[in-house]
């Protein structure tokens, strides 16, 4: 017997779940495919709830570097040829801080994953040098992670926040920055030992969980910055896992990370 449009039944539900297992896999895989082949989310987008002020998150093309530069510090951003250029400032509202604070992030495609799942996670820097002369060479912006702790006698909401190292490179793109070993963690609301005040390595990070008996889920997934320091750069290829999100001026691309 033959299912709708003429396909056979025991064919539609083969393909029905292999659809299922990719979505499992890669978030956001059921999105359009770009002319050249590559998956992209529409999920993307600034996080309206999480904006502060008059910030800009944008997806644009370059940057490729400061005039008169060569080499290596003129580089191309590391996938394509656009970025997420982010743009913050520290003395602009009316509120305590004054600063302001902008999350471009994914509020569809990563909810309910596994945070304990997280084996990888990263990005790449557009850092200058004014932005080391308005807040110190930690002025960076941050991967963060709106969760639900899972944690017996919490509210159900947390924001579990990367705060890199220093880049290595100034008026330039930096190397792939890897949050599973360089820079610290921590969680907003004191849900486990990892805090603003008591920062942790990724390590300790995920034994704050498991000491517990906690399986935090992932509400949603952004790169942002504030609210402390002015701050003018931009991010590319964050990764999370087994995939880079590229963003691009038309799009964040999905590629699989070699």
């Amino acid at each position: 017997m033959k299912a709708r449009f003429g396909v056979r039944r025991g064919t539609a539900l083969v393909a029905a779940l292999l659809v299922a297992v990719i979505a499992l896999i890669l978030p956001g895989s059921a999105a359009a495919r770009t002319d050249d082949g590559r998956a992209h989310s529409d999920h993307w987008g600034v996080i309206a709830r999480k904006t502060i002020g008059s910030p800009v998150a944008e997806l644009r093309n370059g940057p490729y570097g400061p005039f008169g530069t060569t080499g290596t510090a003129a580089a191309r951003p590391p996938y394509g040829r656009g970025s997420l250029g982010i743009e913050v400032a520290n003395n602009s509202t009316t509120l305590s801080p004054h600063s302001e604070q902008v999350d471009f992030g994914n509020e569809v495609d990563f909810f309910g994953k596994q945070v304990l799942g997280l084996r990888r996670v990263g990005f790449h820097v557009f850092q200058t040098g004014e932005n080391v002369s308005y807040g110190g060479r930690t002025n960076m912006p941050n991967i963060r992670f709106e969760i639900d702790p899972n944690v017996t006698g919490s509210d159900d909401y947390s924001t579990l926040v990367w705060v890199p190292a220093a880049s290595p490179v100034t008026n330039g793109w930096s190397p792939f920055l890897d949050a599973t070993r360089t820079g610290y963690w921590y969680l907003t609301g004191n849900e486990t030992t990892c805090t603003k005040a008591a920062q942790c390595t990724f390590a300790q990070l995920k034994a704050s969980f498991t000491n517990v008996n906690a399986k935090p889920t992932v509400y949603t997934v952004a790169v942002g910055k504030g609210r402390d320091f002015m701050w003018i750069g931009a991010v590319d290829g964050l990764r999370l896992n087994d995939y880079v999100y590229d963003f691009e001026r038309d799009g964040v691309k999905v590629l699989r990370a070699k």
